[in-house]
């Protein structure tokens, strides 16, 4: 027959998660080089279907609004899906964690996608402030040999404002979603991983 001890507390349980950090980084710059692959890839496709739509020949072309809504659009969509590409990779190439609580396994896999929309969202940066910083130079060059153009009206300086708030509301609107399905694509891949 047992005999229960009524004053005995919890017993401790043994841990068996590692001091080691979890972050796996191979998985991670491997998400972030696939979300960086499709972005370029969705990047000309893009220009591509644009054009597709006008012609110089026609007097039907979309206006110049309608033009720069799509071409916000298909800016947004290639940033949620190259997020949701590489967040899935980040989550689905890591080595499998045992002996782990299940949240923490979510919550590292949500990391590492995270991280990967992160790597491959700095690249994109670098990339595009060189390539600006090229432009720049040749403008520049260009601009010094020709003659002094008259000065931008009052109406077209507030057409440009307008447009940058435009612009960088809608950049900022995507990267933080697609900072979130990134993270919610690393979970699923880690639950796929973990499945197999």
């Amino acid at each position: 027959m047992a005999i229960i001890n009524e004053a005995a507390g919890p017993v401790a349980e043994k841990s068996v998660e590692s001091s080691a950090s979890a972050v796996e980084w191979a998985s991670i710059f491997g998400g972030a080089l696939a979300a960086f692959g499709v972005t370029i890839i969705l990047m000309t496709l893009g220009p591509g279907l644009g054009l597709a739509t006008t012609s110089p020949w026609s007097f039907t072309n979309p206006s110049p609004t309608t033009f720069g809504t799509a071409a916000a659009i298909w800016l947004v969509v290639t940033q949620w899906l190259s997020s949701a590409f590489g967040g899935y990779l980040a989550g689905r190439l890591r080595t499998k964690w045992v002996g782990i609580r299940t949240e923490e396994v979510f919550f590292r896999d949500t990391a590492h996608g995270l991280l990967a929309w992160a790597l491959a969202t700095l690249l994109i940066a670098v990339l595009v402030t060189l390539g600006s910083a090229a432009t720049v130079g040749v403008t520049a060059a260009a601009a010094a040999s020709t003659p002094a153009a008259a000065p931008p009206t009052p109406e077209a300086l507030e057409q440009a404002r307008k447009v940058a708030v435009a612009f960088a509301f809608t950049t900022s609107l995507s990267l933080l979603i697609g900072a979130f399905v990134a993270s919610a694509a690393g979970a699923l891949g880690g639950f796929h991983r973990d499945e197999a």
